[in-house]
C-alpha cells in the first residue's frame, strides 16, 4: 500500500471541464475534486502526471459563498453528479465560462452577443439513463445505479434525485426485484426511458428468465405502473414483457400527437429544457414561410417537425435508419406533409442524394460530441442566411465555429449555454451563425 502524500494547501482559481477545482501548487497545476473557485483548501495529491496532478480534497479552509449542501445523500460517492455542492446559478456561470474559454482557446472567435442561459428543472429531470446492475457477493445483494466516482464499481444507491419520476424512487425496489430473480447474476443493465405518460425499463439479460422470474417481473410491472422490456442481445432483441407496451411520447408545441420514441432511442434527457431549446433554436433561425430548411442529425424529428410548421419544407438527415423511420412516422401522426427524412452517414466526407444538392435558407445542426466538421461543406453549400448549431461538446463547437467563420465567411452572431444536465459538468450550448456580407 502506497504511503499517503503530504497535505498541502492552495487557493482554488476556477473549475475544469469535469467540475474539479483548479489550483497552482509547487509550480504545477493541480485538479482538486470537490473544491470550488475562491476557496482555500487542503488536499492530497493522488495522481501525478507530467503537466498536472490530480488531488483529493481534505478540508475546505475557507468556503466559497456559492458552496451549498448537496441534496442527494449519495453525492460524493455516486459518479452521476459532480456539482451538487455548487449553487445552481454558479453552475450556469461556470458552464458559460467553459464555452467562452473554448471559443477563444480553440478557435480565437467570440460571439458578438451572449444569450441568457437556458435552464429548466434542476431535479427529477433525467428521462433517459443507462444504469448498471450487478449482484455483489460481498454485499449479498444486487446494486442498481450509476458507477462510483472514478471507479468501475456500482454505487450503492437507494434513490436518485436527478432521475425523472417514478424511476428516481424505484432504484431500491428495482434492486430488490432483480435480487429476487433466479437470473439475478445475469442481469447486466437497466436502461431508463420516461415519456410524458409512460415509463419503460429495459433489462439487459444474459439468460432468458424462467416462468417464476417472468411472474415476478410482471408483478413489478403491474404494481409500479411501468413497462418492462427484455434485451437478450442487440437492439433488435428488445421486446416488451407484456405486449403491447404503452408507447413513449413527449409533447412539443404545435404537435398534437407529440414525438413518439422507442425505449432505446436517443432523446434529449431533460424534457422541459428540450421544449425550451427547440423554441430558442427556432427563434434564432427566424424562419420565413417560404423558407426551405435543413436539419442535420435530425433524430426523431425533434427540431424538424416544429420547424415544418413554419416553413415551406424541411429535409431532416440522420445516420440511424430506425430513427429516420420513426421521424417519418412522427410526421405522419402529426399530419405534417412538408418534412422529408433521409438516411446518411454525416460523419463521412461528401454526401450523395438530392437533399445534399438542394438549396436551403436556414440550417440546423445537432451533432454528437464529435461535432459536424465533415458535413459543414454541405451545410453551407447554398449559403443559407442562418445556421443554428446545437452542441453537446464545447470543444467541437469551437472548432467548427472557427471553420464557419474563417473558411465559410459566417459571423458568430450569438451563443449561450443550455443546462440540459444540472449538477453535472456536461455543457450543452447553442450558437447562431449568420451569413457575412
Amino acid at each position: 500500500m502506497k504511503p499517503e502524500t503530504a497535505i498541502e494547501t492552495a487557493e482554488v482559481e476556477s473549475l475544469d471541464h469535469e467540475g474539479r477545482g483548479i489550483a497552482r501548487s509547487g509550480g504545477k497545476t493541480v485538479f482538486i475534486d470537490g473544491a470550488l473557485p475562491g476557496e482555500s483548501v487542503s488536499f492530497r495529491r493522488i495522481r501525478r502526471q507530467r503537466r498536472h496532478d490530480e488531488a483529493r480534497l481534505v478540508e475546505v479552509l475557507r468556503p466559497s459563498g456559492e458552496r451549498v449542501e448537496p441534496r442527494c445523500r449519495h453525492f460524493g460517492t455516486c459518479g452521476g453528479c459532480s456539482l451538487q455542492h455548487l449553487a445552481h446559478g454558479a453552475q450556469l456561470a461556470a458552464k458559460a465560462q467553459v464555452v467562452a474559454d473554448a471559443f477563444e482557446r480553440i478557435a480565437d472567435v467570440r460571439p458578438e452577443a451572449w444569450l441568457a442561459p437556458l435552464a429548466g428543472p434542476a431535479w427529477s429531470y433525467r428521462r433517459r439513463a443507462r444504469l448498471g446492475c450487478r449482484f455483489v457477493d460481498k454485499k449479498g445483494k444486487v446494486l442498481v445505479g450509476f458507477r462510483e466516482k472514478a471507479s468501475p464499481l456500482l454505487a450503492d444507491l437507494q434513490s436518485c434525485d436527478v432521475l425523472a419520476s417514478p424511476v428516481g424512487e424505484l432504484i431500491a425496489p428495482l434492486a430488490e426485484l432483480v435480487g429476487s430473480l433466479d437470473i439475478r447474476r445475469r442481469v447486466a443493465q437497466v436502461e431508463v426511458a420516461v415519456g410524458d405518460e409512460s415509463t419503460a425499463l429495459v433489462l439487459r439479460v444474459l439468460d432468458d428468465p424462467g416462468p417464476g422470474d417472468l411472474g415476478r417481473l410482471r408483478e413489478f410491472e403491474s404494481s409500479h405502473g411501468v413497462s418492462l422490456f427484455l434485451q437478450r442481445g442487440g437492439l433488435d432483441t428488445v421486446t416488451p414483457l407484456t405486449p403491447p407496451a404503452r408507447p413513449l411520447r413527449y409533447a412539443l408545441p404545435g404537435l398534437p400527437a407529440g414525438i413518439e420514441f422507442a425505449p432505446t432511442d436517443f432523446v434529449q434527457v431533460n424534457a422541459a429544457l428540450n421544449a425550451s431549446m427547440v423554441q430558442r433554436a427556432i427563434e434564432l433561425l427566424a424562419p420565413l414561410p417560404g423558407d426551405r430548411a435543413l436539419d442535420l442529425f435530425c433524430g426523431l424529428g425533434n427540431f424538424s417537425l416544429p420547424l415544418a410548421l413554419r416553413v415551406a419544407s424541411v429535409d431532416g438527415v440522420e445516420g440511424d435508419a430506425a430513427l429516420v423511420a420513426r421521424a417519418r412516422a412522427n410526421a405522419e401522426r402529426n399530419g405534417i406533409g412538408n418534412a422529408g427524412f433521409h438516411v446518411a452517414d454525416l460523419a463521412a466526407a461528401g454526401q450523395a442524394g438530392a437533399w445534399a444538392r438542394a438549396r436551403y435558407d436556414i440550417v440546423l445542426l445537432d451533432p454528437p460530441r464529435a461535432g459536424a466538421r465533415e458535413v459543414l461543406p454541405v451545410a453551407v453549400a447554398s449559403r443559407p442566411r442562418r445556421i443554428a448549431y446545437v452542441s453537446c461538446h464545447p470543444g467541437s463547437l469551437a472548432r467548427d465555429a472557427g471553420i464557419l467563420v474563417r473558411e465559410h465567411r459566417y459571423r458568430l452572431a450569438t451563443a449561450g449555454i443550455m443546462d440540459m444536465f444540472p449538477h453535472t459538468s456536461h455543457v450543452e450550448s447553442i450558437a447562431l451563425f449568420e451569413r457575412a456580407a
